[in-house]
């Protein structure tokens, strides 16, 4: 019987104008137990350093006090970004949070450190090289399998041994996928702020998906791919809230980072911030439930995703979970249909 296409929520912990990263990580739990209660498969949270208006650096803490708090729910790393921790360190980590909260947790995994480049240079690991990448996975599954032994060394994963946590590679390019295709790993796609050469990258990664290598955790490729979502009763309420995400974007391009800032109406954006915003965050469904799913099914239906995960820009907390109950009511109610299995 075909299961219906899943879709999942990603969180950045962003910090709004006026509030604290301490109010950030209260709206951010506060939407993990909304998201178990309404049904959505997995939330996952992204890793990012030197950035004040992001509460996500500490993945794997966040991950265990949303699990806690929740009861169903898939909670998750989208991803760990492996040149800032060392590969044992994450095995152990992420081995004990799958014995706390056992066949929930994820673990998705990056090839770039998620941060400016002084940063990375303080967060990276001596000795690594830049096709470490791939050994380190195979270690990681290694450690995870029943005889918790690394695939390049003798060293046994201990607490991570045989908790057979689900791996996923994360990517926004061609290389990426082919690093996931050959591992055989679940496919996630950045294209919710990387849509460029989309068709391209599936491509790539579907074609060369290798079921039979040692590190395979699906039979044939798996897809999520990242989609920007706002919703509101009307289209005009969700244009106006989404230009809140069109000015955070372009204050990353600028370089002038700030917490998320109250949206404006729509007609006063200037031109190159909202040409430039569309062009980043054309991968989005922003309008009211009727629209927005109309949007959320054409993506399914162009790109072939098994599953979506969704990123939701707000200003307020209430309108970022209005928005996550509207998707829900909509898109439970009227899904797509796909015959893939969902990964665990």
């Amino acid at each position: 019987m075909a299961l219906t296409t899943p879709i999942s929520v990603l969180d950045l912990v962003h910090v709004t104008e006026g509030a604290t990263l301490d109010d950030a990580l209260k709206a951010s739990m506060e939407l993990a137990q909304l998201a178990d209660s309404l049904g959505f498969h997995r939330l996952w949270y992204a890793e990012h350093h030197n950035t004040p208006e992001l509460g996500s650096s500490a993945t794997a803490i966040l991950i265990a006090r949303a699990a806690e708090l929740t009861q169903r729910i898939r909670v998750g790393a989208g991803g760990i970004m492996l040149p800032n921790h060392a590969p044992l360190h994450v095995a152990e980590a992420f081995g004990t949070l799958a014995r706390f909260f056992p066949g929930r947790v994820d673990l998705g995994l990056g090839r770039a450190p998620g941060t400016d480049s002084v940063t990375a240079r303080v967060l990276g690991r001596s000795g690594d090289d830049p096709g470490s990448f791939s050994r380190n996975v195979r270690d990681l599954a290694g450690w995870f399998s029943d005889s918790g032994v690394a695939d390049s060394q003798p060293i046994r994963g201990g607490i991570a041994t045989a908790t057979h946590v689900p791996m996923w590679i994360l990517g926004s390019s061609v290389e990426g996928a082919r690093v996931a295709a050959q591992l055989g790993l679940p496919f996630v796609v950045a294209s919710h702020f990387a849509p460029d050469d989309l068709p391209r990258v599936l491509q790539v990664y579907r074609g060369q998906f290798d079921a039979s290598a040692p590190t395979a955790q699906v039979s044939r490729p798996y897809v999520m791919a990242g989609i920007n979502v706002m919703i509101a009763p009307t289209d005009a309420e969700a244009e106006r809230l989404w230009t809140t995400a069109q000015q955070m974007i372009y204050d990353v391009r600028s370089g002038h980072r700030r917490k998320l800032q109250p949206p404006v109406a729509p007609e006063l954006m200037p031109a190159h911030v909202r040409a430039f915003a569309d062009a980043t965050f054309r991968v989005r469904a922003v309008g009211s439930p009727a629209t927005a799913c109309q949007a959320l099914r054409e993506f399914v239906q162009f790109t072939g995703a098994d599953e979506l995960i969704a990123m939701t820009y707000a200003y307020d907390p209430a309108d970022r979970q209005r928005s996550l109950r509207l998707l829900a009511e909509a898109w439970f109610s009227h899904p797509l249909d796909c015959s893939q299995k969902v990964p665990t």
